[in-house]
């Protein structure tokens, strides 16, 4: 018997952490969130009679699975590209990426030559290929960064013309004229909120003009007595004409054709297109810049580009995204009502066997993030008790779904299928904190009990809930 084992006495942390559990835990977690779980052992074993292996036990159980304090989240919101949920999930070929250049690499090396190398050419260049059509391409660390850039290296101390309509506020207050403005550019605003037309534009022009802006309307759309001048049109008003297409759309989408691509918005005239890599592109934060190889050139050889540079794992990733398999998020975005109908009824009746009120439902999804707004997508989930969102969020695999005429639903356009048994694990262990002893042998209602129906086209209709819109439980609105 050692002295950690010794009835009645309190071992030291040192003794404690001397458990293999523990040294498992200091050689993948860190010493001190090892030592701080020694700590929870005393505690434990100071309030009450328990054996210290199952003391340790415990307080293993309760460490964080990796060294950080933030927690993967399941996304079942119906919201695919989800601002407080860190947006696109990155693809398994992006992560393995990250893994493999996570270390030295030739990042700025060319080895063949045994000199200096473009930064991230292998991410420039597979940017290149996704949109031939642009001349010339640059990244930096966000959308944010690369309209900063912009303006900086363009338009500084001369004028931007912007329609009034496209000034908008996005997530967390931010306002993209105060964005603009810092720059030192000016903006000289025209049209209305709702209506403006290329003689607008036209008319605002003189020596001062830099460039012409678009800007995506992000998370909200106007409709009824509205009209806007077309790329083509603005094109051809003799000034350089930047778009912000901002979700970052490489080309057309058949589920979204009103959204703006890359490839089209070159196609027809702009001369720079700004974008973000971590929204329907599916990969890492990012900004990207497409166009004219002269003005690319200009951003790329500004001062103020060193500071927006990204690292070597946001282009690792950003490669493997574009060279990759399709990453999870156009991969949500194209999955199939009947294939999410499938796996909600079958989700629904394994839940219902355990006793809880489950109900296979119709939903919509959104895409989010400031894209496509407007647009529902048909998809498919569960409702269940609108009391399993707080053990939900608490769990070991905290899940975030919405409530929709007090029920949560569990979205599964935005749930990978190989997530499918984790998710009916963290409901389960959610459902086994909050029923009552007796809900066990309860009857389940007949909502939950009876077959799923469904129909021809593949929609789930029992007891169809509308989720578009809903707002994602106990979590703030996503913004761009």
């Amino acid at each position: 018997m050692g002295k950690a084992d010794v009835p009645g006495r309190i071992p030291s942390v040192r003794e404690i952490m001397d458990d293999p559990r523990l040294r498992a835990a200091a050689a993948g977690l860190g010493r001190s969130e090892a030592r701080e779980a020694a700590r929870r052992v005393q505690r434990s074993l100071r309030g009450g009679h328990r054996p210290l292996a199952e003391a340790v036990a415990d307080a293993v159980a309760a460490l964080p699975p990796a060294p950080t304090r933030h927690r993967r989240v399941l996304n079942a919101t119906g919201v695919l590209v989800h601002t407080n949920l860190g947006r696109a999930p990155l693809s398994r070929a992006a992560v393995d990426a990250v893994a493999y250049l996570a270390g030295t690499s030739d990042l700025e090396l060319d080895l063949a030559q045994n000199r200096r190398g473009r930064r991230g050419r292998g991410a420039l260049e597979a940017l290149h290929a996704a949109v031939p059509a642009a001349e010339a391409v640059h990244v930096v660390n966000n959308n944010a960064a690369a309209m900063v850039l912009v303006a900086t290296a363009l338009a500084q101390g001369a004028e931007i013309v912007v329609s009034r309509g496209e000034l908008v506020e996005i997530g967390d207050g931010f306002r993209l004229p105060e964005l603009l403005e810092s720059t030192g550019a000016r903006l000289r605003e025209v049209g209305t909120t709702n209506r403006t037309t290329a003689d607008d534009y036209a008319r605002a022009i003189n020596d001062n003009t830099a460039l012409l802006l678009r800007v995506h309307p992000s998370n909200f759309a106007m409709s009824g007595y509205v009209s806007s001048p077309s790329v083509r049109d603005l094109a051809s008003l003799g000034r350089p004409l930047v778009v912000d297409i901002g979700s970052g759309l490489l080309a057309p989408h058949p589920l979204l054709p009103d959204e703006p691509d890359a490839a089209t918005v070159l196609a027809q005239g702009a001369a720079l297109v700004t974008a973000s890599g971590d929204k329907l592109l599916g990969g890492p934060q990012a900004g990207l810049l497409l166009g004219e190889a002269a003005l690319v050139e200009r951003l790329r050889r500004h001062p103020l580009a060193r500071a927006l540079r990204t690292g070597k794992l946001t282009l690792a990733a950003l490669e493997a995204t574009l060279r990759g398999p399709v990453p999870p998020l156009p991969a949500a975005l194209s999955r199939s009502v009947g294939e999410l109908g499938d796996r909600a009824g079958e989700m629904a009746r394994r839940l219902c066997g355990a006793g809880l009120d489950a109900v296979a439902v119709a939903t919509e999804a959104v895409v989010g993030g400031g894209g496509a707004p407007g647009v529902a997508l048909p998809s498919a989930g569960v409702s269940l008790p609108d009391g399993l969102g707080p053990p939900l969020r608490a769990g070991r695999m905290p899940v975030l779904g919405c409530v929709h005429k007090g029920r949560l639903v569990l979205d599964l356009r935005t749930v990978e299928e190989e997530d499918d048994e984790l998710l009916i694990g963290a409901v389960l262990d959610a459902w086994g904190l909050v029923a009552r002893p007796s809900a066990a042998s309860a009857s389940v209602p007949a909502s939950a009990s009876a077959p799923v129906s469904v129909s021809a086209a593949g929609t789930v209709t029992r007891s169809a809930t509308r989720a578009a819109g809903a707002v994602a439980e106990a979590v703030a609105g996503a913004g761009p």
